[in-house]
């Protein structure tokens, strides 16, 4: 198996995309799955290397990046050095970057006798199960979309009332990060970037306008993300496909970092189940 990591995509907001590959070399053009991070999330995280892995072995192109402003850098990819440009992140520049990525593995890349082109599934966890809906409602090239304990509502995170008049006051709100113990910042460009796109950005006309394979996958004991969620994605759009994984939290019986060779029992059924979709 081929694995190439921390190549650098530019991107259209002045910072490098930092992307890994992971496929079987045979000359035979695989489907590419585009794997997206949640908040406060990285590529390197837990055990998605190995379920990079998995998917390469079963038979697909793997492709998994660091959304450019979520505050890792191409020196330090995996903790949060540049706070300056996590307080500048917004879900327009993840799009973008999202954007960025679909074109490179279309029209600039070295993988042609390995990737097929014509068979993109984006596949998000958390709050990136929002970004990869939106795009894939409106990029004629994605194939398939997969969400992973995948938020419903954008609006709803959003600070209001007292909390957004500070926040306005204030130009920043933070959050603590429970790993690095980082004091995290977001300016108040967030609310105003997400006021001027709300339509584009609200997920449930996202999913309720998508015309193709549609995967939910939620675990039933996420206090994260709660499994409403999962059902409400279902009802805006009843052609999905709803798997509730038993007994599984939001990252599916990992943790940061991770050791061993294989994945958990719980992300080991989405892989399958996954396959399953796809194939």
């Amino acid at each position: 198996m081929k694995r190439i990591t921390n190549i650098l995509i530019p991107g259209t907001h002045n910072k490098p995309i930092l992307t890994d590959v992971f496929y079987t070399e045979n000359n035979t053009p695989k489907p590419i799955i585009i794997f997206c991070h949640g908040y406060k999330g990285f590529k390197d995280w837990g055990a998605w290397n190995q379920m990079a892995e998995a998917f390469a072995n079963a038979g697909f192109f793997f492709i998994k990046f660091n959304f450019s402003h979520n505050g890792g850098t191409p020196e330090q990819p995996i903790d949060f050095p540049d706070l300056e440009a996590f307080g500048q992140n917004n879900y327009s520049i993840e799009l973008d970057d999202l954007k960025s990525v679909i074109d490179w593995i279309t029209i600039q890349h070295n993988y042609t006798s390995e990737a097929d082109s014509k068979n993109i599934v984006l596949f998000g966890h958390s709050r990136a199960g929002g970004i990869v809906t939106i795009k894939a409602e409106e990029d004629p090239r994605i194939s398939r979309v997969i969400t992973l304990a995948g938020v419903s509502d954008y609006a709803e995170r959003m600070s209001s009332g007292k909390a957004l008049e500070q926040w306005k006051a204030n130009g920043v709100e933070y959050v603590i990060n429970g790993r690095t113990k980082q004091n995290m910042p977001h300016y108040y460009q967030y609310f105003e970037d997400f006021k001027a796109n709300e339509k584009r950005l609200t997920i449930k006309r996202a999913v309720s306008h998508l015309k193709i394979p549609y995967l939910i996958i939620q675990g039933n004991a996420d206090t994260s993300v709660p499994i409403e969620e999962a059902y409400k994605l279902h009802e805006w759009n009843p052609n999905s496909t709803l798997k509730i994984i038993d007994g599984a939290n939001h990252v599916f019986g990992t943790s940061h970092p991770w050791d061993k060779k294989e994945v958990s029992a719980q992300l080991q059924e989405v892989v399958d189940t996954v396959i399953g979709f796809l194939k």
